[in-house]
């Protein structure tokens, strides 16, 4: 019976193909000149699009400024920024809009901008200290003090005192 339905579904043309996303295969580039040149590169999507709208935002220092086009040009960015880029594109094909978002952050590195990532964080562990017991006293600017202070706090064995 399980033979019969298969050969039936695949006489009948009932068959699954692979979704394909082109936000998966959209990526921009940079370049090393003064200012902030970006582009996007398309050259991964499998078919041509009928049209394509791209919005950049990019933002530095508390400002955020805005392009639009394939490439884009920002005079306000200094190489000494951080910048959070990000886009919004709208493929059109055949009556469907398609529209990707992508936000990073990237950094000059004193040749080229460069993906900023903290990563994933893999580990958190507790830091010890070596502490010292020598009876020295300390102010609460750690200069060591030679006797106890009268109405004053003070640091001794790590631990903080109050004296009236």
């Amino acid at each position: 019976m399980k033979r019969i339905l298969l050969v039936v579904l695949v006489l009948i043309g009932l068959q699954t193909q692979a979704q394909i996303n082109p936000c998966d295969s959209i990526t921009y580039w940079t370049d090393q000149s003064q200012g902030f040149n970006i582009g996007l590169d398309t050259s991964g999507i499998s078919y041509n699009p009928d049209s394509i709208d791209v919005w950049w935002a990019v933002c530095t220092n508390g400002l955020c400024y805005s392009g639009q086009g394939m490439y884009a040009y920002f005079g306000q960015v200094m190489t000494t920024d951080t910048v959070k880029v990000c886009y919004d594109v709208m493929i059109y094909t055949s009556n469907t809009m398609e529209v990707c978002t992508h936000c990073d952050t990237v950094i000059f590195d004193g040749t080229n901008w460069v993906l900023f990532s903290m990563g994933n964080t893999t580990s958190i562990n507790e830091l010890t200290f070596n502490k010292i017991n020598n009876n020295k006293m300390y102010d609460l600017l750690g200069r060591e003090l030679n006797e106890i202070p009268v109405g004053t706090m003070y640091i001794r064995n790590n631990k903080l005192y109050i004296t009236k």
